[in-house]
């Protein structure tokens, strides 16, 4: 599964107006309910902060992938957040990060959300990419870098 299949340009927020880990989640949570792709905001954010209870999700780099699993979704989704002035996530390498990948998929399916998760791992282990979806300014020219780069691999 690719990025660009599981993201659009409604799931994705290029100004995060959170500061602190709980309020990204709770904003990314709320994006993908505004968008109507999950059934309860609640439920999202209880397996989205209790997977955070095991360990942070800020893997390092200037990137977080919150994730969980629940019965709010059919299907695996996704949405990507950017800060540009970065927030502290307690991530692994104890430096800001500036790029949420929320995901969130059913109770019974664990195929699709592993793979998304070391997708965007090795999509994002490229410097490049990083600062330039850290600059972009709109949701359009975030998709078409994921796109470009997704391409290339």
């Amino acid at each position: 599964m690719s990025l660009t299949e599981l993201l659009d340009e409604n799931a994705i927020l290029v100004d995060l107006k959170a500061t602190q880990k709980q309020e990204v989640i709770e904003e990314l949570a709320a994006a993908l309910t505004a968008s109507g792709r999950i059934s309860d905001n609640r439920e999202v954010l209880q397996a989205v902060l209790e997977r955070e209870k095991i360990m942070s999700t800020g893997i390092g780099k200037g990137v977080a992938i919150p994730h969980g699993k629940c019965k709010a979704v059919d299907k695996l989704v996704g949405v990507l957040g950017i800060k540009k002035e970065g927030v502290d996530f307690q991530s692994l390498d104890e430096q800001p990060v500036y790029l949420f990948f929320l995901l969130v998929s059913p109770l019974n399916v664990s195929g699709p959300h592993i793979r998304a998760l070391a997708h965007i791992s090795r999509l994002l282990r490229h410097d490049n990419l990083r600062k330039r979806l850290i600059a972009t300014e709109n949701p359009r020219d975030a998709l078409a870098l994921i796109a470009e780069e997704e391409e290339s691999m």
